[in-house]
């Protein structure tokens, strides 16, 4: 079969496309990853809500610019105009990224942490969570499975709160029921499944007055679901119920 001039056009411009694609996707990707936010000055404070992510030192393997940056910024993407619709706290535009040595920090009430059983806390950084925590922010940290990550996650928050133990979240805890009604206890898997078959936990580090510090978030990955929000394959149940979740810990967060 032979072509006519006008098909042949056609097939060279779309052959040229293909190739000036393969060229410029990556840095098109790029520039849009580093639009979004890369690590830089946040900017002045003009929201009730920012999501911030913690910047953390890592104990073992480095992803990018490290193991905090896991579902970075596509699960921020997802969730911010999920609450914006949810509630009626006016979000910030973007994520935001914080790490524990920054002025910053204090700035802001709400901080998530993600794989946290690859993090290490050296003791500054362990010194200044602690005042972060007991001046009335909340960290919640998400993504990490297994006895391993459990034993370097505590061996890290033992240096924050040696005298704070970690207990397991009732059903009738407030972090449950401050909007939605969330004690059915679902997992919320990550990409892979259901890592090592393990079992999930909703679990919190408390002050003196009772107030939940730290929300732990075991065996779980609300990042994932977050960032697969519109991935055809991920189960639509479970990003919902993790939007639900992320609800209740903002709200919790700015209420207690």
């Amino acid at each position: 079969m032979r072509l006519d001039r006008r098909q042949s056009v056609k097939i060279i411009f779309v052959v040229i496309g293909l190739i000036l694609t393969s060229f410029y996707l990556p840095e098109i990707q790029a520039q849009r990853y580093r639009q979004y936010y890369e690590p830089q000055p946040n900017g002045p404070i003009d929201s009730e809500f920012f999501f911030v992510r913690l910047q953390y030192s890592s104990s073992t393997r480095s992803r990018g610019g490290g193991a905090w940056l896991t579902d970075w910024p596509d699960a921020e993407m997802h969730l911010l105009p999920g609450i914006d619709r949810l509630t009626r706290v006016a979000t910030g535009p973007a994520g935001r990224i914080v790490n524990l040595r920054s002025d910053e920090l204090m700035d802001y009430p709400w901080l998530y942490a993600v794989e946290v059983g690859q993090w290490y806390l050296n003791d500054m950084e362990a010194a200044r969570l602690r005042e972060y925590l007991d001046r009335g922010g909340f960290l919640m940290v998400d993504d990490f499975w297994g006895a391993r990550e459990w034993s370097i996650f505590t061996e890290s928050m033992m240096k924050v709160f040696p005298d704070r133990p970690v207990v397991e979240l009732g059903e009738e805890h407030p972090l449950l029921h401050v909007l939605y009604d969330l004690d059915q206890r679902t997992q919320i898997p990550g990409r892979g499944g259901n890592r090592y078959n393990t079992t999930p936990h909703w679990r919190g580090i408390f002050d003196e007055e009772d107030r939940l510090l730290v929300a732990i978030n075991f065996n779980m990955d609300m990042g994932d679901a977050w960032e697969h929000a519109d991935d055809p394959w991920y189960p639509e149940p479970m990003t919902a119920l993790a939007y639900r979740f992320a609800v209740n810990y903002v709200i919790y967060s700015m209420t207690h």
